[in-house]
């Protein structure tokens, strides 16, 4: 992964801008390389080992099964964030965080089920039982439901890890992972605290260039970890008939064959015996 993430293209996409050096967190000054005209500079050798990093990550996780929950609501991130995350077919999050998302999860499937329960009813007649004020608050209660977390309906357990893009404005999200020790990826800016997350990716956080090279390189990861499951899973398939060929050959000698020849070889002594005996007897009468 880490022979495809090249300096150039980093620097193309404006990924090494910062924030202003009067915003900036002091935390973050092992991946700042300079100041230039009152912004910081992020070094970007340190930016693609640690999206390298990330990346393998991620891919391991994927691969493993679970889901990961991409977050970022903020403006210049939101499509581009919703088009990489459904193209690694993962959840995502691009409207307002809602709180208790993570700690209280039950309560936002049954949100989400609840959406179900309204396309159910649209398919089965029930619907149009209604009146039509009943049935215009119904639509706008599955709209509001489809905007806010029609994204994450295919989520039916907890993520097993949290990208985030911008970590200063989803704090409530982070917190929540943390609270939960749910693994938290982020890109994170000049302004934020890196200690908050377990795999940084020191980054432009505000560009939308910026934003779209980062997730690139992360869906990909995810995209590969998600392939190679699949192979994992098919492989015992391809064994199967493999060893259902094999099976006949252990029963090649048939047990029927063998259980003629103990009697052959004994009936003639027998037979040899008989005589033997009866010209004896016949002397004794002589």
């Amino acid at each position: 992964m880490a022979n495809n993430i090249e300096v150039k293209d980093l620097l193309d996409a404006g990924v090494h801008f910062g924030h202003l050096t009067r915003r900036w967190d002091p935390n973050m000054a092992p991946y700042i390389y300079m100041e230039r005209n009152g912004i910081h500079i992020i070094n970007l050798y340190k930016t693609a080992a640690k999206i390298d990093e990330a990346s393998e990550a991620l891919k391991k996780i994927a691969a493993s099964g679970r889901k990961i929950l991409f977050v970022a609501t903020k403006k210049q991130a939101k499509e581009i964030v919703a088009e990489k995350a459904a193209k690694a077919n993962q959840p995502y999050i691009t409207e307002r965080w809602p709180g208790g998302m993570l700690t209280n999860f039950v309560t936002i499937r049954k949100a989400v089920k609840k959406m179900a329960a309204i396309d159910r009813m649209k398919k089965d007649g029930t619907f149009n039982t209604l009146s039509k004020k009943e049935r215009l608050q119904v639509d706008r209660l599955r709209a509001k439901l489809e905007k806010n977390l029609g994204s994450i309906s295919d989520m039916t357990r907890l993520p097993g890890a949290l990208f985030v893009v911008d970590i200063t404005r989803e704090h409530i999200a982070v917190k929540e992972a943390q609270k939960l020790n749910i693994p938290i990826f982020a890109m994170v800016d000049t302004n934020s605290d890196p200690r908050q997350v377990q795999y940084v990716i020191p980054a432009n956080d505000d560009a939308s260039k910026s934003i779209d090279k980062v997730m690139t390189y992360v869906s990909d990861a995810i995209i590969e970890g998600l392939s190679e499951r699949k192979a994992s899973k098919e492989a015992p398939k391809a064994d199967a008939p493999a060893k259902a060929q094999k099976a006949p050959a252990k029963t090649e000698a048939p047990a029927a064959e063998k259980a003629p020849a103990t009697p052959v070889v004994e009936a003639p002594a027998k037979t040899e015996e008989a005589p033997a005996v009866t010209e004896a007897a016949k002397q004794e009468e002589e």
